[in-house]
């Protein structure tokens, strides 16, 4: 079990104050992991905190806006020099926008690729420059089964996952010589505030139920053991690897 335990290893997680990078977060703290909450909403950076603080957890925080250049350098600067070096990088944040594909705004197809492929560059760039002097490290990029399969009125969406899976090969190519491994993680139909309209949704639900073969939704809290792997020693030899945590439904028809 040793393997697997994250003890005085500090791990950054974005978009962490709530669904699956709160999830994450929780489940790397209990592994022993020293947590990095991050977002731009600061009342819901410090609601995640007390929430893990009243778990027995002693997480810290660090708020920046992931598609920010400047502020991304900075504030990569300030958690190590004030919290310690970075060993684990989780880079969730992401957002969603349904549409008809040809009637997707321009300006929304511009934030989707920035928050879901440009913070994951720019964060993971940011940390691999600390890591690679220190020859260690773990980033594990938050992935989707759209990236590999499409859905109606989400081409946007499943081009910027697309894109994430070879950013995260492409990082694990030029940064496996270093002793940092890149990997992918990537979910399926999860019961998330992202998913919110969806699993409202009676029809999409039965779709969905029906072409899963687990035969259900996804809970955040199985995500977990998948992080935890890709995070720790047990994977040291894994790398530019995506893992599906969905059910199954990659695998079938």
């Amino acid at each position: 079990m040793s393997l697997f335990d994250l003890k005085n290893r500090i791990a950054l997680v974005t978009g962490s104050s709530k669904g699956i990078g709160f999830a994450l977060a929780q489940g790397l703290a209990a592994h022993g992991a020293r947590i990095v909450l991050n977002g731009r909403d600061q009342s819901a950076l410090e609601a995640a905190r007390e929430r893990l603080t009243v778990q027995g957890q002693h997480p810290d925080m660090s708020r920046f806006d992931v598609t920010d250049a400047e502020a991304v350098e900075a504030a990569i600067t300030a958690v190590e020099a004030e919290i310690g070096p970075i060993d684990i990088l989780i880079n969730n944040a992401g957002m969603q926008h349904r549409a008809p594909l040809e009637t997707f705004p321009v300006a929304m197809w511009q934030k989707l690729l920035e928050t879901n492929v440009t913070s994951a560059f720019l964060v993971g760039q940011a940390v691999a420059r600390r890591m690679i002097p220190r020859r260690r490290g773990r980033i594990v990029n938050i992935c989707s089964v759209q990236s590999e399969l499409a859905r109606t009125n989400i081409a946007p969406y499943t081009a910027t996952k697309g894109a994430l899976k070879m950013l995260t090969k492409g990082m694990a190519t030029d940064w496996g010589r270093h002793n940092i491994q890149v990997n992918g993680l990537a979910p399926g139909y999860f019961k998330t505030e992202l998913n919110k309209a969806l699993v409202e949704d009676a029809a999409f639900s039965a779709w969905l139920t029906a072409r899963t073969p687990a035969g259900r939704w996804g809970d955040v809290e199985e995500l977990v053991g998948a992080a935890v792997f890709l995070s720790s020693d047990a994977a040291s030899f894994v790398n530019g690897t995506i893992l599906y945590v969905d059910g199954g439904i990659t695998s079938c028809l």
